[in-house]
């Protein structure tokens, strides 16, 4: 399985796969696994890689 979360960078724009409701978040780190994104509906959430596959957003 390949880690798709590690492609991640600053300013790069993503969904949560189960919460869809917290809208288009922007990732603000990705540093040893742990993703930190601001999501438009939900703020500030720090999330592991390892167990959430965050879904990359290209045309907004």
């Amino acid at each position: 399985m390949t880690d798709l979360n590690a492609i991640l960078a600053p300013g790069m724009l993503v969904r949560h796969p189960q919460f869809a409701e917290w809208g288009i978040g922007q990732v603000q780190s990705n540093v040893g696994g742990k993703i930190t994104v601001n999501f438009r509906e939900q703020g500030k959430v720090v999330i592991d890689g390892a167990r959430i596959a965050l879904v990359p957003v290209f045309d907004p």
